[in-house]
């Protein structure tokens, strides 16, 4: 009877070990995720264009001013010429989660609804923080 005790409790032991193994994989991997692997899709520093640049070409810092001035002009212009297609875009991005949610049942449209939405957020933060007057990514 002992010894049956002593395997239950090894074998409630190890299993406890086991799933703490797990919870901790779990824990580890959506941290270092979250470091690493989220800075992939992260933008680069508004200043990315003209740090290369000033450190590839050695410029002085009166060259650093002027190359500033004309990043920030040229992001200004493609702005300008872009902003007119957003309601095309807008319509064709709204045209097609349309037709995706023709193609979902009943407990995935609450799901992708959800998902658009971070999506449209994300999207408005990126849009956000491009809109910021500067050198070019």
């Amino acid at each position: 009877m002992a010894t049956t005790r002593a395997r239950g409790e090894a074998a409630a032991l190890v299993t406890a070990v086991f799933l703490l193994g797990i919870l901790l994989g779990v824990v580890g991997n959506h941290l270092w995720g979250e470091s690493v692997w989220g800075m992939r899709g992260a933008p680069p520093p508004v200043n990315h264009l003209s740090v290369e640049l000033t450190q590839e070409l050695q410029l002085t810092p009166d060259q650093q001013k002027q190359l500033n001035v004309i990043i920030a002009d040229t992001q200004a212009k493609w702005r300008t010429l872009y902003s007119p297609l957003e309601p095309q875009r807008t319509a064709i991005r709204e045209d097609s989660h349309d037709q995706m949610r023709k193609i979902l049942t009943p407990e995935q449209l609450p799901k992708f609804d959800a998902f658009m939405q971070r999506l449209d957020e994300q999207r408005k933060r990126d849009a956000q923080k491009s809109a910021i007057p500067g050198p070019a990514r």
